[in-house]
């Protein structure tokens, strides 16, 4: 029973994580965006404030300037370290936050926030 215990606790303590992006968004929510960004009204300078340097920035075909914030989590399954098991199931699940604000001069013309998650598996199992 104890190297059972043992084996769930290096297990847990293994888990991996990475994150990379934009934390700003890390936290994000639909109605947080819209409670801070309005369209028409909203400038580049209180977006900056809000949410620091994007990530992106591109140019639409019709003229207008795009900014891109992205924020991704991957979570990798605690099965995927454990000796010869992790060869037969294992896996990630990766939660994306991405905002994507268009301006048209120095104001907010429209934008786009979108939160996903992906799990993939893997191993011999799945």
């Amino acid at each position: 029973m104890k190297k059972v215990l043992l084996v769930a606790a290096i297990t847990v303590v293994l888990a991996g994580c990475a994150s990379g992006g934009n934390k700003s968004i890390e936290q994000e929510t639909q109605i947080g965006v819209q409670s801070k960004i309005i369209k028409g009204k909203t400038t580049k300078q209180e977006v900056k404030a809000a949410y620091g340097d994007p990530t992106g920035v591109s140019i639409s075909s019709d003229g207008k300037e795009q900014w891109h914030y992205v924020f991704t989590n991957t979570q990798v399954s605690g099965k995927a370290f454990i000796p010869i098991y992790g060869l037969f199931d294992n896996g990630a699940t990766t939660n994306m936050k991405q905002l994507i604000i268009v301006f048209n001069g120095d104001v907010v013309d429209n934008y786009l926030f979108n939160n996903s998650n992906t799990e993939v598996k893997s191993g011999l199992l799945n």
